[in-house]
C-alpha cells in the first residue's frame, strides 16, 4: 500500500471519528435533562469522551496530511480537495485551542458539524494528487496557505460560537417587529449551511446513481500578441445539466425526471474555468439544500432556530460572546500574516507582482477589512453580545464566499483550485 492510499484511508477514519465525536457532544448537552444523575457530572463525562474522540480524529487527519504530503512530494494544499481537508483539520486544531481554553461541550456540538460539512464538501472534488503548477512551487505556497487556512479556522470556531449565542439569545416566541427579523436572519443562517450540506447530498446521489453528462464548448482566446484562436474542450457534469456551458453542444446527456436538455444556457458572460459547469452546481445547492430545509421543516413543524433555542437552556450567553471574541482575536493576526503579508510576498515571486486585483485578492482584503472593523468595534465601541455575534456570523459567511464563491462564480488566477 502506497502512503497516498494509506492517507485516504486515515482520513476515512477522521471522518467517522468526528462524526462519532459530534453524536458523543450532542449526549453530553441534550441526554443533561434525561439524565437520572447529576446533568453537570452527566456533561463533563460525557464532554470527555467527545473530545478524546475528536482528539483521535484530528490525530487521524494529522497522519492524513503529513503520509500525503510524504507520498505525493507536496504539501497536500494545492487544489479544493487538498485545501478544503486542511481547512477541516485546522479548525478542528482551532477548536481544540479554544475547548482547553474554555472547557464548553456545547462548542463541540456546534464545531464538529462544520468540520463534517467542509471536509464532506472537499471530498466532492477530484482526489488524485495533481502536479504543482509553476506558480504553486514555492515555499511561500506552504506558509500562504497553512497561516491563512488556520486564521479563518479561528474565525469559523468564532462564527459556531456567535451563533450559538443568537441561538441562545433570539426570542422566537416574540412577535415584536424586532424579534421577528432576529428570528428571520438566524433561520437564514441556518438555511446557508443547508445549501451547502444539500449540495453535497446531491453530489454523492447522483454520482452514486451513475449520471453523466458532456458537453463540448468551443472559447476564443486572444493570446498575448492580439492573436485569436479557437479552443474546443469537453466539460463533464456529475450533476443534471440544467445549465450547458456556453456555446456548446451536446455529447452525452442522460435524461432526468423527463428532461432530455439542459434548460437554458450559461451566459456569454460567465468565462470561467467550467463556468457552465459552476452556474449547474449553484443552481443544484440552491434546490437541495431548499427541498433539505423544506423537508425539515415539514418533520419539526417549525423554525429550525425555535427547534435548537430549548436545547440552549442554561447556557451562559456571556461565555458564549467570550469565545466568539477570543477566536476571533486569535484568528485575526494569523490570518493577516497568510493570507495578506506572505500572499503578496509570494504574488510577486509567482507573477512579478505584489498586487494584481485578482478576485481571491480582492475578496481576501475585504475579509481583512471586515475583521478589522469587527475588532475595532467591539473594542472601542463597546458592541458587545447580540451586534458582536452577528458580525462573527456574517463574517464567516464572508469566509466561505472568498473560498467557495469565488471558485465557482468569478474567474481569475485562483481558478485553478476549483477544478
Amino acid at each position: 500500500m502506497s502512503l497516498v492510499e494509506f492517507s485516504n484511508d486515515a482520513f476515512i477514519i477522521a471522518f467517522f471519528l468526528y462524526c462519532f465525536a459530534f453524536m458523543f457532544y450532542v449526549i453530553a448537552i441534550a441526554g443533561k435533562k434525561w439524565s437520572n444523575r447529576d446533568p453537570e457530572k452527566h456533561e463533563r463525562r460525557w464532554g470527555r469522551i467527545a473530545f478524546v474522540t475528536s482528539s483521535l480524529g484530528l490525530a487521524s487527519q494529522l497522519t492524513f496530511f503529513f503520509t500525503r504530503w510524504a507520498g505525493s512530494g507536496q504539501i497536500p494544499t494545492s487544489n479544493m480537495y487538498e485545501f478544503m481537508t486542511f481547512l477541516g483539520m485546522a479548525i478542528m486544531i482551532a477548536f481544540t485551542i479554544v475547548y482547553l481554553m474554555y472547557r464548553k461541550a456545547l462548542l463541540g456540538m456546534f464545531s464538529l458539524p462544520l468540520t463534517v460539512i467542509i471536509i464532506a464538501y472537499a471530498s466532492v472534488f477530484p482526489q488524485e494528487v495533481q502536479p504543482l503548477i509553476p506558480a504553486l512551487n514555492s515555499i511561500w505556497l506552504k506558509v500562504h496557505v497553512t497561516t491563512a487556512a488556520l486564521g479563518e479556522a479561528f474565525f469559523a470556531v468564532g462564527f459556531a460560537a456567535g451563533l450559538m449565542y443568537l441561538l441562545r439569545t433570539v426570542d422566537f416566541k416574540g412577535k415584536t417587529k424586532e424579534a421577528k427579523r432576529s428570528q428571520f436572519w438566524v433561520e437564514f443562517s441556518l438555511y446557508t449551511i443547508l445549501l451547502i450540506v444539500g449540495f453535497i447530498i446531491a453530489v454523492f446521489a447522483f454520482r452514486g446513481a451513475g449520471y453523466a453528462a458532456e458537453f463540448t464548448q468551443e472559447k476564443v482566446e486572444i493570446d498575448a500578441r492580439g492573436i485569436e484562436s479557437t479552443v474546443t474542450e469537453n466539460v463533464h457534469y456529475s450533476l443534471p445539466a440544467i445549465v450547458q456551458p456556453y456555446n456548446s453542444q451536446v455529447v452525452e446527456f442522460e435524461s432526468f425526471l423527463g428532461m432530455d436538455e439542459a434548460l437554458f444556457e450559461a451566459p456569454y458572460w460567465m468565462n470561467g474555468v467550467n463556468a457552465g459547469r459552476k452556474l449547474n452546481t449553484v443552481i443544484w445547492s440552491l434546490i437541495a439544500g431548499s427541498l433539505l430545509y423544506g423537508l425539515l421543516r415539514l418533520v419539526f413543524r417549525k423554525p429550525l432556530g425555535a427547534v435548537i433555542h430549548p436545547h440552549m437552556d442554561g447556557i451562559d450567553p456571556e461565555d458564549l460572546d467570550e469565545i466568539s471574541y477570543r477566536a476571533i482575536a486569535i484568528g485575526f493576526p494569523i490570518f493577516t500574516l497568510g493570507a495578506l503579508i506572505f500572499a503578496m510576498i509570494w504574488a510577486n515571486i509567482a507573477w512579478g507582482r505584489f498586487w494584481g486585483w485578482d478576485p481571491k485578492e480582492v475578496w481576501a482584503l475585504i475579509t481583512w477589512l471586515y475583521y478589522s472593523a469587527y475588532l475595532h468595534f467591539r473594542l472601542s465601541r463597546g458592541w458587545q453580545g447580540r451586534k458582536s455575534a452577528w458580525l462573527a456570523v456574517i463574517g464567516f459567511v464572508i469566509v466561505l464566499f472568498t473560498l467557495i464563491g469565488v471558485n465557482l462564480i468569478i474567474a481569475g488566477l485562483h481558478s485553478y483550485s476549483g477544478v
